[in-house]
């Protein structure tokens, strides 16, 4: 039994007109014939009592008919949810982000994405840009965001793509007792006499090596005091006087009464970026992620210009 038998059992049983049947179903009526014999030849009883004026279900047509438009519902109904997920409206989602995305795109791209993606089931990961890049290489992670561009020295970072999601400026923290707590903005030559609070680079090369650039050091020239993996951690320790940190500025959201904010001296930024595996051309689930992640920052950029 083939389901393109039971869709003709159906429109018969629907219509009880051979005629009628055929020109719904856009084939002629001498063929449906064949095949609704072959379906009763097939089960071994009578689907239908033909005379010249009229058609009838049978008893055990009628026990068809019953059973086959269930049959036929789930297998419409299973098409259906395959479409989706190859459209991207179902299925689920693994994102990895660092923790200062929490204070800027990341509540909202949550809120977008579910909103469009409501049968995606997202899953959320805080990890660092390092971990992220690891767990994108071995496919435990669909799309990060992740602090800076990476490095393209590891030979297997060619086969993710990058692009930037939101740009916000570097600042300096420092508690408020420190000589540069008054200071407008501060240069990367004042930067160099502070002992600092800063992270590993195997744990975010993006953003150490985006910090070394800003300030014009070569890796190891830095008056490293500590190294932290979170910025929340870093806030702790300039807060007790260990260093100073340079981290992006929405972090004023978070720093205690006791940490002054200063910009770098000639504003320079740090981007928060979507890293996905170029595999995930045909993700249609990372895509929408990702064009909620644009969304979220536009949305962001807009009202802070407000």
């Amino acid at each position: 039994m083939e389901l393109r038998q039971l869709r003709y059992f159906m429109a018969v049983a629907d219509e009880l007109h051979f005629g009628r049947a055929a020109r719904r179903l856009h084939m002629s009526q001498p063929p449906l014939s064949v095949q609704i014999g072959r379906l009763e030849r097939e089960v071994g009883l009578p689907l239908f009592d033909r005379s010249t004026r009229r058609v009838t279900l049978t008893p055990a047509g009628r026990h068809l008919q019953e059973r086959a438009r269930r049959i036929l519902d789930e297998v419409d109904a299973v098409r259906t949810e395959m479409r989706d997920y190859v459209d991207g409206f179902a299925g689920q989602l693994t994102a990895g982000f660092v923790s200062s995305a929490n204070y800027t795109v990341l509540p909202e791209v949550v809120r977008l994405f579910r909103s469009r993606r409501d049968r995606v089931a997202l899953s959320l990961v805080p990890l660092t840009s390092g971990e992220q890049i690891d767990r994108l290489h071995d496919g435990t992670l669909d799309v990060g965001l992740v602090r800076d561009a990476f490095p393209r020295t590891n030979p297997n970072s060619s086969e993710l793509v990058t692009e930037v999601v939101f740009e916000e400026r570097l600042v300096i923290c420092v508690p408020f007792s420190h000589p540069l707590a008054s200071r407008t903005e501060v240069t990367a030559e004042e930067v160099l006499d502070v002992p600092m609070v800063a992270y590993p680079r195997s744990l975010m090369p993006g953003y150490v090596d985006r910090v070394h650039e800003v300030l014009g050091l070569d890796p190891g020239a830095m008056r490293i005091a500590e190294e932290v993996v979170h910025q929340e951690t870093a806030l702790g320790f300039v807060a007790a006087g260990v260093g100073a940190s340079i981290l992006p500025e929405s972090v004023r959201q978070v720093v205690p009464p006791s940490i002054a904010v200063i910009p770098l001296a000639g504003s320079p930024t740090t981007s928060l970026m979507a890293a996905r595996p170029i595999r995930a051309d045909e993700n249609t689930i990372c895509a929408a992620f990702i064009e909620c992640l644009h969304d979220a920052a536009e949305a962001l950029a807009a009202a802070r210009h407000a």
